[in-house]
Formats: C-alpha cells, structure tokens, sequence
C-alpha cells in the first residue's frame, strides 16, 4: 500500500524547513557586506559560493538534457540566478534586514500564482485563501514602513516574482540531481555578475569580504537551494514554497539577534498573518482519478510509493535513492502533491 501523503512529505517538509532557517540567514549576514561589496559584486560571490559548496559532490553527475530541461533550466539561472539577488541586495541597501526578510513572504504567492497559471500545480479554493493571506500581511509589512518601505516593496516583490519563476521551473527539472542543478545555476549567475561587476567598477574587495561572501553564499544559498529543490520534486513548488515561507521569520529573529535591529511597526500582526496562512496553504489536499503517461527521468524516490515498480535486488522499498528510471502507462485514484508525476490538467478546477 503506498505511504499516505502526510507520510510521504514529511521528510520533504522537513528539509524544506531546513532550506528555509538556511536562507533566511542570507539577509541579516548580507546586511553585513552590503556597504562593502557592490550589489553585482555581493551578488555574484553568493552564487559562485553556492556553487563552490556542490562542487564535490555534483561536477561528475547528471544525465542527458533534453530541450524542455535546458529551457527550464536556462530561464532559472536567468531569473532566479542573475537578476533577483541583484534586486535583493539593493533593498538591503535602503531597508533593514528584519523588515528585507518580511518581505520576502511574496515568494511563497508569486510562486503558487505562477504554478497555479502556468504549471498545472492546484491550489483550490484553501489555497488561494492562503496565498491572499500572504499579500495582505506583506502589504501591511510594506504600508507600515512608509515611502521607503514602498521602494523595498517594489524591489523584494520584483526579485519574488523571478524567484517564484525560478521555482516552477527548477521543480520540474528531472534531468539533473539537485546538486548538480545547483551547481550549474551557482557557477553561471554567479560568474554572470562577477563579469560585470569586472566591467563595471576597477576596485574589487579585499580577501576577508570575498571569502565571508562566499561562506554565506554556500551555506544559504548552496545547501539551501539543494534541499529546496528536493522538497519541491517531491512536494511540488507550491507547497515546498509555502514550508520555506517560514525563512523570513529565520532572518528576522537573526537580525534581531545579530544586528539589533528592531521589529517594523506592524510586524508582528504581519507575522502572524503570514504564519497562519501559509499553515491553510500547506493543508491543502485532493484525490481523483488520474492517468500518467510513460516518463523516463531522474529524481530522488522509494519504491514503495506506488509510482517506482522498478526493482533493485538487496535494496529495501523504503530506503529513498537517484537514478534514471523509466515509468510504464498508469492510470489510478490516490491522494496526491503536484510532484514530478502529478502535474496533469484539472478542467474541472
């Protein structure tokens, strides 16, 4: 009998939980380097940092890319890689780090509108409240910071919006491992920015920046986004999106911590909004009747989840493992997330 959904996810949740406390360090430690580095410079060492944190493990793995991975994959280096970190840190530049990583509660809607418009991910009636909840708290984070509060609004919710892109897209890659997708998105954007940056302005930063830089840079941005990634195969990019909605409230209990920074009027009504919606978010479900048609891919998966009927001899059903496999014709009725196999049209919805 295949694991229940609830039972299914909850190591993905959980390592999308550990993405989240990862990556919304990245603010308040980068508000310690933003008046040092310039934003191509600052930006382009936390993606090559990303990077460098993979290389090991990912330089000598990956199979073929057919045309639809290396599109996905080409426009997630683009948006999420290259420009978004850019705009990040310019509203770090004009705003505090608590009231940066507030806002950064868009992503988790601009990823589920996007994924709900563009790439058959369901939402449902629930969902929907939840991703209202998240605008209306971000709105009343953005409205309570006054005209500069504005300008970071518009800054953080352009680079949410690309990130959001960026979701959607990496969460349907099934042609690379985690890691490797990682590593080419670190090494592409982040080279991207340090060439113009290069270009751009003579004076570069000494060695104890670059390398905090990169440190930062492989731990929230290089661990985080692998296991992002993995939660989203499995969860689907909406909800693994929801579950890392929680980074804000990481980065901002680290600015308070670290910086001293103190909580935006309003911020903590916001908080509460935003948590309680993603919570009605995360909680929605369906079940119906569903066909797959035959797939080969690459992803991490167990063979007791009713879609991997492949056998390896000596290896428990139970023990999650990657390799490129083929899937038959299936046609069948269960409880699912919107995964790598269930991305399948809803008419009705």
């Amino acid at each position: 009998m295949s694991p229940t959904p609830d039972r299914a996810a909850r190591g993905a949740v959980l390592e999308a939980l550990a993405a989240a406390a990862l990556f919304g360090a990245a603010a308040p430690l980068g508000k310690l380097l933003v008046y040092r580095l310039a934003p191509l410079q600052l930006a382009g060492l936390l993606y090559l940092g990303a990077a460098l944190a993979v290389l090991p493990v990912a330089w000598r793995r990956g199979g073929p890319m057919d045309g639809a991975n290396r599109r996905r994959l080409a426009a997630a280096v683009l948006c999420g890689g290259i420009v978004a970190p850019v705009l990040l840190v310019l509203a770090l530049r004009i705003a505090d780090a608590a009231a940066v990583s507030l806002l950064l509660t868009l992503e988790v809607a601009a990823t589920a509108a996007l994924g709900a418009l563009f790439f058959r991910d369901v939402l449902g009636r629930r969902g929907w409240v939840g991703i209202a909840g998240v605008l209306l708290a971000s709105a009343t984070l953005a409205w309570s910071g006054g005209a500069p509060g504005l300008l970071t609004a518009a800054l953080v919710g352009l680079a949410c919006l690309l990130w959001g892109l960026d979701n959607n897209l990496t969460a349907l890659i099934d042609a690379l491992p985690p890691a490797r997708v990682t590593l080419i998105k670190g090494a592409v954007a982040g080279g991207c920015n340090l060439l113009l940056a290069a270009l751009l302005m003579p004076e570069w930063p000494g060695l104890t920046d670059v390398a905090a830089a990169l440190a930062i840079g492989a731990l929230c941005y290089g661990l985080s986004l692998v296991l992002f990634i993995r939660a989203a195969q499995r969860l689907g990019a909406v909800r693994a999106q929801a579950t890392f909605a929680t980074a804000p409230f990481w980065g901002v209990a680290l600015a308070a911590a670290v910086l001293g920074e103190a909580l935006p009027i309003g911020a903590v009504g916001a908080m509460l909004l935003a948590g309680l919606s993603v919570f009605i978010l995360v909680r929605a479900r369906h079940t119906h009747w569903h066909r797959h048609e035959p797939l080969e891919h690459e992803h991490s998966h167990r063979h007791d989840d009713g879609h991997h009927a492949h056998e390896h001899d000596g290896l428990p059903a139970d023990t999650r493992h990657t390799h490129r496999h083929a899937h038959g014709a299936i046609a069948h009725a269960h409880p699912h997330l919107p995964d790598l196999h269930h991305r399948h049209a809803h008419e009705d919805r």
